[in-house]
């Protein structure tokens, strides 16, 4: 990144040392590492932000070409068949005008329950499909 050599860095450290004195110098060499630490980190959090937005980008463009592809066929497919059943679309427009309209079951009317269905099957001769129940009679 920047061509620093040896030499320079001796030296910015002999005039730091100059400036700063030996006390006050590690603190500013630690302060000095943090900031470029810092800086090391957000570089490198900006390059691969920017990777994976880059290759995001790139993975949208596939799609982007690929569902063009798709969504042709698809819509050709769909088209053919409201075509076909336009075709057919006279035969049942004109059976429900020829059919008076059918009366829907009424919901309020209870369901038939199951013992219903015994006497209807008591009452015409043939067997009921489940057993009749044992009554509580230790006699029979």
């Amino acid at each position: 990144m920047f061509d620093i050599g040896f030499l320079e860095l001796l030296i910015c450290g002999v005039i730091a040392l100059l400036v700063l004195g030996p006390e006050r110098l590690p603190a500013a060499a630690r302060a000095a590492g943090r900031w470029v630490g810092g800086a090391r980190r957000m570089v490198g959090q900006f390059t691969s932000e920017l990777d994976r937005q880059l290759k995001a980008e790139e993975l949208r463009e596939e799609l982007r070409k690929a569902g063009d592809v798709g969504l042709d066929d698809v819509q050709q497919t769909v088209r053919g068949a409201l075509d076909e059943a336009k075709k057919y679309e006279h035969m049942i427009v004109s059976d429900k005008d020829s059919r008076s309209p059918a009366r829907a079951p009424d919901n309020d009317s209870p369901a038939p329950d199951s013992n219903d269905q015994q006497d209807r099957d008591t009452d015409s001769g043939t067997a009921p499909a489940t057993p009749p129940e044992s009554s509580s009679d230790p006699r029979s």
